[in-house]
């Protein structure tokens, strides 16, 4: 089984319902008793969890795709870490695993939920964006979603982020005309097209989005990958050629909106453009995790691909980091690091 294991450990729990932006009050940091794992289960100590978009909308008590968080419970979400006592056939102390019970510093899993990552492949963070949900994300809205094809123009909305930095980098490797990153900071533009290869960039504060789109696309998108929506999708459709198409991933820009924002008005030119809309969920694209991991993989190993990660240090500050992410105070994947 294992050595001694600690007598607890802590866990971030929603403890109300955010109205807006969430606020420190409506979280809490309990301690948790840690106990050996069950039968066909492993006890994980955390190194490091990821906070991410959607955990927002989790935090409503709505139906959603996914089930909102339980009040006073601890939240979850993705998370790298070590196997400290397993229970279970085919995990040995030691083992590195990537699972879904992040938010607390120790996670009993069940064996089938948990998944052995190789940090000699990559650093074990990477197994929560670029090789992981995020990366897979990127991967199937752009080549499968939005049916990407080479000689595409691409526009990214919130290309700074974990997603769109990658969506932006695979549509240049695979062959795009142009690909235009929208970000919230001149620091972010210089990053995607110094660093990332973004054939333009702009700073979405600076001006209507869309005419800073018009003047870097000239030609039209054919491509519009939305990670904000608002006035972004509206900027989009304008800029859209015949047959466009877009992938819904996101819509931060209204996450934290306590009224209904307004729908892009300019929805008409859909009819004529005879434009595709299409929203996503990455756990719609399982079947293509072996592909994206051999092909993602091999673009890191050459240095076609880049990645940028933010840490945030300490559970402590895990609802700080997560208000940071709805603030865009990331540059690339927001985790929160145990170690």
């Amino acid at each position: 089984m294992s050595a001694a294991l600690p007598a607890s450990g802590r866990e971030w729990h929603l403890v109300a319902r955010p109205h807006g932006w969430p606020k420190a009050e409506d979280f809490a940091l309990r301690e948790a008793p840690v106990t050996a794992p069950g039968e066909g289960r492993v006890l994980v100590r955390n190194l490091h969890f990821s906070v991410d978009p959607y955990m927002r909308g989790r935090m409503n008590d709505v139906k959603s795709y996914t089930p909102p968080f339980k009040l006073d419970h601890p939240m979850d979400g993705g998370a790298v870490g070590e196997v400290i006592a397993s229970n279970a056939e085919g995990f040995a102390v030691g083992d590195h695993v990537l699972h879904g019970l992040g938010w607390r510093e120790y996670a009993e899993v069940p064996a089938e939920r948990a998944v052995k990552v190789d940090e000699s492949l990559a650093p074990l963070s990477a197994y929560l964006g670029v090789l992981g949900m995020t990366g897979l994300t990127a991967y199937a809205g752009l080549f499968e979603v939005a049916s990407f094809k080479e000689g595409d123009a691409v526009f990214v909305s919130g290309a700074a982020g974990a997603v769109g930095s990658q969506v932006g980098q695979m549509a240049r490797i695979k062959g795009a005309s142009r690909v235009i990153g929208s970000a919230g900071s001149d620091e972010k533009v210089r990053l995607l097209v110094e660093e990332y290869g973004f054939h333009a960039a702009f700073n979405y504060h600076d001006g209507p989005v869309v005419e800073q789109l018009r003047a870097a696309a000239p030609d039209g998108i054919d491509v519009y990958f939305d990670n904000v929506g608002g006035e972004h999708l509206e900027a989009a459709i304008s800029s859209l050629n015949l047959h466009g198409r877009v992938t819904v991933c996101g819509m931060i820009a209204q996450y934290n909106a306590t009224e209904p924002p307004p729908g892009p008005r300019n929805l008409a030119l859909v009819i004529g453009k005879r434009l595709r809309i299409q929203g996503m969920l990455v756990n719609d694209h399982a079947a293509l995790q072996p592909q994206f991991v051999q092909e993602v993989a091999g673009w890191l190993a050459s240095g076609e691909l880049k990645y940028r990660e933010t840490f945030v240090e300490g559970i402590e500050n895990g609802f700080d980091a997560f208000l940071g992410l709805l603030r865009g105070e990331n540059t690339g994947k927001m985790i929160v690091s145990l170690v």
